[in-house]
């Protein structure tokens, strides 16, 4: 159990540089006036994003589930746990939403400017605040 807990900590680590990293990467393409530029972020945010973003989000998800199934009926009792995975379910969103950005972006179709990735770029922080909150303070 202790080495799958370390793989899923290594892998939600993984998961969320990508998660801070990738936004960073829209505010610089979405600045950036030169083809070249662009094409140069095209290239780093498909990497990040189909190389080292998505695995890390599957290999956390599936390390995380298969520590909860084995002790489910201890923690389908829990909320914090069901207020943790609530958030995991929303940052599974964002991930994804990061990834029809990506698109968008390569395409030259996005419609936001380099401030609105700025203030997206936040997102994960909050959800790793309260995530790490839940899983260690287990408040209710």
């Amino acid at each position: 159990m202790q080495m799958l807990k370390a793989l899923h900590i290594i892998a939600m680590v993984s998961w969320f540089a990508g998660l801070f990293y990738l936004p960073r990467l829209f505010v610089y393409h979405a600045m950036s006036e030169d083809a070249v530029g662009r094409a140069r972020f095209v290239i780093m945010e498909r990497k990040l994003y189909r190389g080292i973003m998505t695995p890390a989000m599957l290999a956390t998800v599936a390390l995380g589930l298969s520590m909860l199934i084995p002790h489910w009926d201890y923690y389908r009792t829990q909320a914090w746990m069901h207020a943790k995975l609530t958030l995991v379910a929303l940052l599974l969103v964002y991930h994804h939403v990061c990834g029809r950005m990506r698109r968008e972006l390569e395409s030259g179709q996005s419609r936001h400017g380099h401030v609105f990735f700025r203030w997206f770029n936040e997102v994960p922080v909050i959800f790793l605040i309260a995530i790490v909150m839940l899983v260690e303070l287990k408040p209710f």
